[in-house]
Parts: structure tokens; sequence; C-alpha cells
């Protein structure tokens, strides 16, 4: 054998020395194809055809040697081809996302990856957050039949599948999975939505009750420039603040930034209100007249940045037909590694737990061939305060609200106001209160972790009213979605009320000593006064006059523990995160003109009849 290998090894030689390759010789050749036996896996870049011709790109991931594997299948904007090639590994579970860990694991799910229509390699047009067929979308096809075409020609044409085909995703990719459940494929057999899109007017993304969210202005360059990636909104200098305050209106940004070329920026900018345009779009208000026929489990993050409005939402169209998961972390934390967030630390990774011990088995119970019940809760959440895992039947546990009222020199109590008061502050759009500390970047990890930010560093400014009670004596369990009760009158004829609930640590606090006096946001929103009566149809704020404006705060499963205080925090502006306000009415506030901005006087009452609280959904 020596002897052949050694033969065969000089005709090799001789032949090279013989035959050179040229010097010249192109050195990229016209495909290069590695070689597949090294891998754990195989993969197929296919194009899929849609009922109106299209054609969709996709990656298809299979482990080498499965059979009868069922499939999972993500739709997502932001490009499938780079889902694959984390590592230059030839091991799947290196080489897929993070989130996809359990799954690679396993060795025997077929991972699945599709660009949504009109993005990356897919043919069609794009259209954010594509409208069902109906009076937004006149064509025959929306993102539905695009996922029911999908799932019709995989279980089709992928032999090694038992023909059960599950969902997930998060973000945009989570509002797909919710679409896919409008007339389902009778293939789909579970969904996983994580921090969905729900409705980008009410909450998510887009909006905040009417209040625009100019961090979004860079999605909008990424998402639509091109088919591919765009390049975002360049910067003059490091600070977002002064860079939006500069500008002007959010108008006069979007203008100087050139998204007058962007069809999504107008649609945003033509709708301020909640008319028809986001009505019939809503997807927690479509899916509601939609029977449920797909088992869902919906995963959720308790300081969600960018989507906190739409799962709660779903969750409650569903009626308690759909399964929930919530944990401590931002925005798509289940798909990361999260054993601390900010300054909280937990007991392990949260997000590989949640991934490991819910989702896995949940799929595995609903895809798998003769999989065992996986023994999930039908709610599943983290205790933040105690940092636990709770098992529940319901979502929010049972209780009772409570409310917390505002009172003179800064108190809060539970005990209603006898005496007349308000406390009241000058806000200037010119001088904005900011939501982090500045300078405000253009920077992922400030903007993961805005909602965990210690409130101290807007407390003492005198345009920001906090209330606060004395130190608890027992601890305080809250469950669910406070509500917002609040009195207030304004010297303009608009306004916005922004309302923080707010964790106050003891000041001397042993189990982790740097969170001494930290204030630590548990619930947070913003309110645009002009809707107080209507979200459709806006009206002038009368001048000096009080007003009542009740709203929700998001969703929040928090322990305020014995000898912590509870604080809310009041103020009018919140930027750059949100639009100013210019605090006078104006018929469109993206456009409003540099002097519609005038400072007014806000007032909170705290007096019989005007009581101002947040009413707390206290755990039983």
């Amino acid at each position: 054998m020596r002897f052949v290998f050694a033969v065969a090894t000089f005709a090799l030689l001789r032949s090279a020395a013989a035959n050179p390759t040229p010097p010249n010789t192109p050195d990229i050749p016209a495909t290069f194809v590695p070689p597949a036996q090294q891998a754990d896996f195989d993969t197929r870049d296919v194009m899929i055809p849609m009922r109106d011709g299209v054609k969709l790109h996709a990656v298809i991931v299979v482990p080498k040697g499965a059979t009868r594997a069922p499939i999972l299948l993500t739709r997502t904007p932001y490009n499938a081809g780079k889902k694959l090639g984390r590592t230059s590994s030839t091991s799947m579970a290196a080489s897929l996302p993070v989130d996809d860990d359990v799954f690679a694991a396993d060795g025997n799910y077929i991972r699945v990856y599709e660009d949504v229509r009109g993005k990356y390699g897919s043919e069609g047009d794009y259209v954010m957050t594509r409208p069902l067929k109906g009076p937004l979308n006149p064509t025959p096809v929306d993102h539905s039949t695009d996922t029911y075409d999908t799932i019709d020609w995989l279980v089709k044409n992928v032999k090694e599948t038992n023909g059960r085909v599950g969902m997930i995703g998060s973000s945009y990719d989570g509002f797909t999975v919710l679409m896919a459940l409008v007339h389902p494929h009778p293939a789909l057999k579970a969904a996983v939505p994580e921090c969905p899109m729900v409705d980008g007017w009410m909450g998510d993304d887009w909006m905040h009750y009417g209040a625009f969210r100019n961090i979004n202005l860079d999605y909008f360059a990424g998402q639509t420039e091109q088919r591919g990636e765009g390049k975002g909104v360049p910067r003059p200098g490091l600070d977002d603040y002064e860079t939006f305050l500069r500008a002007g209106s959010t108008g006069d940004y979007a203008k100087a930034a050139g998204f007058e070329q962007l069809p999504f920026w107008k649609k945003i900018a033509e709708h301020p209100a909640y008319d028809a345009f986001w009505q019939e779009q809503a997807l927690d208000t479509l899916l509601a007249k939609e029977p449920l026929t797909v088992p869902t489990l919906i995963v959720a993050s308790e300081w969600d940045q960018e989507d906190k409005y739409g799962w709660s939402a779903v969750y409650k169209a569903f009626k308690g037909r759909a399964l929930l998961l919530l944990g401590p972390w931002p925005h798509s934390g289940a798909k990361g590694n999260f054993a601390s967030f900010g300054p909280l630390q937990f007991d392990g990774d949260t997000a590989v737990q949640a991934r490991r011990d819910v989702i896995k088995p949940f799929l595995d119970e609903q895809l798998k061939d003769k999989a065992p019940k996986s023994g999930i809760a039908p709610v599943t959440v983290f205790e933040t305060g105690t940092m636990t895992w709770r098992k529940q039947a319901t979502w929010p546990a049972h209780n009772a609200p409570r409310a917390l009222y505002f009172g003179g020199d800064g108190h809060a109590s539970f005990d209603a106001p006898k005496g007349e008061g308000f406390d009241e502050y000058v806000s200037d759009p010119q001088k904005p209160v900011p939501y982090v500390p500045r300078p405000v970047k253009n920077d992922h990890d400030q903007w993961r972790k805005w909602l965990v930010v210690d409130q101290r560093f807007v407390v003492d400014r005198p345009d920001v009213l906090s209330f606060v009670t004395e130190p608890l004596k027992e601890p305080l369990h809250i469950s669910g979605q406070a509500q917002v009760d609040l009195f207030a009158s304004t010297t303009g004829t608009d306004s916005d009320w922004v309302v923080k609930l707010i964790d106050v640590y003891p000041e001397e606090y042993a189990p982790q000593p740097e969170l001494g006096g930290y204030e630590l946001g548990i619930a947070m929103d913003i309110f645009r006064g002009r809707y107080r009566d209507s979200f459709e149809h806006p009206t002038a704020i009368p001048a000096g006059q009080v007003q009542r404006y009740r709203f929700a705060l998001p969703d929040a499963n928090h322990v305020f523990g014995k000898g912590h205080r509870i604080m809310v925090q009041v103020q009018s502006s919140w930027f750059p995160l949100y639009d100013r306000n210019p605090q006078t009415f104006v018929e469109n506030m993206f456009f409003a003109k540099p002097g519609d901005y005038k400072k007014a006087t806000q007032r909170v009452y705290h007096q019989p009849g005007a009581a101002s609280a947040v009413v707390l959904p206290v755990a039983r």
C-alpha cells in the first residue's frame, strides 16, 4: 500500500509540473462547492413559487440522516441567506443562529428561512407589514397566502419531513407567524410568535398612543431604501438629542434625509391619527375574528423596548386559547443569552432556560411523531423582584385594582387625597426630557437597555414630577397592566403625558450593593393628549382646563420588595425617542412649524374629584 501511494503521489506531482497553472489564471472560480461530506447538515437554496407566479427565496437546512423530521419555518425581511453561517463550522449547531441551539442539537429538525416577498432573494414587491387581502390590499396575495403556498411546497418537496410544520420568529418575524394563523395551511401544527409587531399605532414600533418614535426613521431607511439592506440616516454628530432638536419637526428631519422618496414614510406621515389605515391592519382585531386552530405559544419580553403592546393584545384576542411565556428580557430576548440584563442578575441564563424548558418541549409535542406531552403550564412568567420563574393557569394572575394616589410634597399613597392640591412644571419643547442620559447615541447596546436605565438621571429636572411612597412594610406583587388615571391641565392646546412606574431600591441593598437607591423602570409609556377623547378624531385641549387622561401601562409581573419604595414620574417629553409635541394643536404634528413649539405650564392634580393615580393590578 505504501508503494502504491508513493507512485500515485509521484504521478500527481509530475503531472502538475508538466501542466503548471498559468500565473494569470483568474483566482475566483465560476463556482466553489465546499466538500459537503465534512458537514453534519445539508443546505438547499430554493425558489418557491407562489400562486401569482412570484418566487420566494428560501434556505433549507437538513441534518444529515434526518428522517420523518418536522420543519421549523421562519419568514423574514432580514436576509434568509445570512441566517446560516454564524460561524464557518461544519456543525449545524454552530452555524445556525444562537436561538436555534436546541433544534440543531436535537438532530432531527429541518430548519427553513425564507425571504418575504420583495426582500433580498425573493421576487415581487415589498410592502412593509403588508396588509391582508382586503380594503388596504387589493391584490390576491398577502403574508397569509405566501405562508400557505410556502408550507404547501415544503411538505411536498422536502423528502425528509414528516409533513408537520411549525413557525417561529420574533418582531417582524413574529408578525409573519401571526399572519400565518389567518386561514392556515393544514400542515401548520404549531406557532411561536415572539415579541410580535401587532399594531404600529397603539404601541408597537412606529407609535405609542399616537406619539411617533423617531428611532424608527433609521429602520425605514434600512428596510425600504433598496431590496437588500439600506444604509440608514447619516449623522452629523454623536448625540441624537442634538441632531433631532436642530432638525426641527420630524417631518423636517425626514425631508433632509431624503425620505420623500420612501413611500412607507409618506404613508405614516399621512396618517397621524388612528384612522382606517391603522384600524384595518390591527392584527389583534383581525385575529379575534378568526378561530385559533393552530396550537400557539406567545413569547414576550418584560422590558421590550420595541413591541411591548402587541403580544398582550393578541393574547387577549385569543381569549386564553394560546399559551404564554414572559421573560425578563429586552426585545427578542428569548433569542439570545441572558444570565443578566442591565443591572439585574439572574440565576442562570434565562433565555436558554426558556428555549430548553418551554419553547422546544412545546414544539416537540406538536410536531414530532409520538412525542411525549410537554407538561408546560398555560402561562410561564418570570417574576422580577424575586427573580423566579412562575407557572400559572392564567395571565394575569388573579388581582385586585389598588389605586396609588399622587399627593403633595412628592408623596404617593394608597390613601385618596382629601385636600385641594396640584403640582406644576414648565414643559419647554426646546429643552425636552431625554429618554436616556446624554449623549443619545445611535447605538444597539444603549437602545437595548434603555428601559432599565436608572431613572435618577432625570429625577431632579424641574420638568419632571416624582411621587414616591414610604418604604414598603411588606412586599407588593403586581401582575398585569397598571392603569393611569391622570387629571391634568396645560396652558397649551396639546400635550404629551409620560408616566413611569418605578421600583426605588433601598439606599443600602446588601444582595447587590451597586443597586443601592436604584430607580428601576417597571412599566412606562407615553400618551398624546389630543387623543384623550378619540384616537381617530383628535381635538385641541382646552387651555387651562382640567382633563382626564386614562391609558394602560405595559404588562408587568413584578414584586416591589419590603423596604423598597414605589415611585411614579410624570413628564411631557421623552426625547428623541418620541417626536416633540409643539404643545400647540396643529393638524399634523409631523409638519409642525418652528413657531408652533411653545412652552406650557402643566399641572397635575391630586384632590377630591381630580385624584391622579396609577391603579396597580395587585396580585391576590
